[in-house]
């Protein structure tokens, strides 16, 4: 993946994570915030593996899918 690319996932990862911000309903906050982190997790990966960005973002995938789940 060429380095523009990876920006933009970079980019969108922003976008989502501050749109979590402003809805209400707790289950889209939860969906998008959890898009949000999947896209900086392929950021990370393909930015050359920066582990400071992957680990928490993935951590927080699995949490925002819990909760999805449980309920």
């Amino acid at each position: 993946m060429s380095p523009e690319t990876a920006s933009y996932f970079g980019y969108a990862a922003s976008v989502f994570i501050v749109l979590s911000f402003v809805l209400k309903d707790l289950q889209k906050i939860r969906l998008v915030n959890m898009i949000g982190c999947i896209c900086f997790v392929v950021y990370g990966i393909f930015s050359g593996w920066l582990w400071p960005i992957i680990i928490p973002n993935a951590l927080l995938c699995v949490i925002q899918g819990y909760h999805l789940l449980k309920k």
